[in-house]
């Protein structure tokens, strides 16, 4: 697991759990449960570093908790 902040919240639109990490752009992933959720995403963030040191993208530094309002 990254140690990104990971956001869970449920898509009325998409019946689902959605998971998503918000310094990842668009990383996000959904499941029926939030624990399948935050297993799904935390696949989709290793594939997304993985290939963004494939293609020298800037990585993000982990900030710990965001502050959304």
């Amino acid at each position: 697991m990254t140690k990104y902040e990971v956001i869970i919240f449920w898509s009325k639109e998409d019946e689902a759990f959605i998971a998503e990490i918000p310094e990842l752009k668009g990383c996000m992933a959904h499941g029926n449960t939030p624990d399948e959720a935050l297993k799904e995403v935390s696949v989709m963030a290793e594939e997304w570093l993985e290939l963004a040191k494939e293609n020298d993208w800037e990585i993000p530094q982990p900030k710990g908790r965001l502050m959304y309002a």
